[in-house]
């Protein structure tokens, strides 16, 4: 089956699920020009992600994606729910120039844990979406069950083969092959993200040959040029992320999209500074400083921290303290409306392919 008919989507073009900054309006105009819009709900409890749903079900009438984080802990991460007061406090005493930066008092104890991963699987099966994406990790049986008794389709993330082949045999309709070019967070799950970090040039013909189910390819596509690439290499559809960051329909703030079009592919980096797992980004005075002075806590510990003076660099302005996720493919991303970025990605799509 197509990847277009299985996602009822004219063009297989899928927006990259951003996390924090996704957005109704970007997810809308990419479902709305014949792809299939996502949107991430990572640290969203059920009544948001109810809320949400109904948001993008007023936006837009055509199939969209809902992305979720499935709960999997990399070898030295603490559960959500027991944050280590030790580890909280050297982080916050290390980040205090940050939190003086931004203009914000350093958060205080106790933590409050992630919204339960069960209460917003619940919310999003309610919301019946055209798919459900996940990432590290294989949704358990049951997951992909209930989602396929609703009419749900289930995507899963691999960065190598092997999670591929784990994903197959999970029982996922398809599979977004992340190539290490790819902005924000690298999805692996089988071993530790630093020995996993494979190109999308390799990964993407391996990995169609190593499954049977459609393969979306991810990293370093930003144009025509990228999305023909990809169907050469056998792909039966594309994800884009930082293209569609860098637009008007973002929630990614001003700033962060101005540096995403003047970013050289040699500018990101991989880092673990802003959320305690391994990102693609650009670096900044906060990357450096973390980096520096070793004050980082694990995720998900790291990543609620850093938050607080995150959220404030955002309405400020203050690009030097913020997440400036990117790949590295960023420079290409010259085009401002989501719906000219559209029609650009679409013109490298084979027309077999629609």
């Amino acid at each position: 089956m197509s990847l277009t008919s299985m996602m009822g989507v004219e063009v297989p073009v899928v927006l990259g699920p951003f996390g924090g900054m996704s957005s109704v309006a970007l997810t809308a105009a990419v479902s709305d020009a014949g792809g299939l819009g996502s949107y991430g709900l990572y640290g969203y409890d059920g009544d948001r992600i109810r809320a949400v749903a109904a948001e993008l079900r007023e936006a837009t009438g055509r199939p969209v994606a809902l992305n979720l984080w499935l709960p999997h802990r990399e070898p030295g991460e603490s559960a959500p729910a027991d944050f280590d007061r030790a580890e909280f406090d050297r982080a916050v005493e290390g980040m205090a120039g940050l939190f003086a930066q931004a203009g914000v008092r350093p958060p205080e104890w106790p933590v409050a844990p992630l919204p339960d991963f069960e209460e917003q699987l619940e919310a999003a099966l309610d919301a019946r979406p055209a798919a459900l994406s996940f990432v590290f990790g294989v949704p358990a049986p049951d997951v992909i069950e209930a989602a396929h008794a609703r009419g749900i389709r289930v995507i899963g993330a691999a960065t190598t083969v092997a999670e591929a082949r784990a994903l197959e045999a999970g029982g996922v309709d398809a599979i977004v092959a992340s190539g290490a070019e790819a902005a924000g967070h690298r999805p692996s799950f089988l071993l530790q993200s630093e020995r996993s970090l494979v190109g999308g040039l390799s990964l993407i013909p391996q990995v169609v040959d190593a499954v049977s189910v459609p393969v979306i390819a991810a990293g370093g596509i930003a144009d025509r040029r990228g999305v023909a690439a990809a169907f050469a290499l056998g792909a039966s559809g594309v994800q884009v992320g930082t293209a569609f960051l860098a637009t008007a329909q973002s929630a990614a703030p001003a700033i962060h999209r101005q540096r995403i079009r003047g970013a050289l592919a040699s500018d990101t980096v991989l880092t673990r500074a802003m959320s305690g797992r391994l990102a693609r980004g650009l670096p900044n005075h906060a990357v450096r400083a973390i980096e520096s002075s070793g004050a980082g806590a694990t995720f998900p510990l790291q990543n609620i921290l850093t938050g607080v003076f995150r959220r404030a660099a955002s309405a400020a302005g203050q690009p030097e303290l913020l997440s400036l996720w990117m790949g590295q493919s960023a420079g290409l991303s010259r085009i401002e409306d989501a719906a000219d970025v559209f029609a650009e990605l679409a013109a490298g799509v084979p027309d077999d392919a629609r």
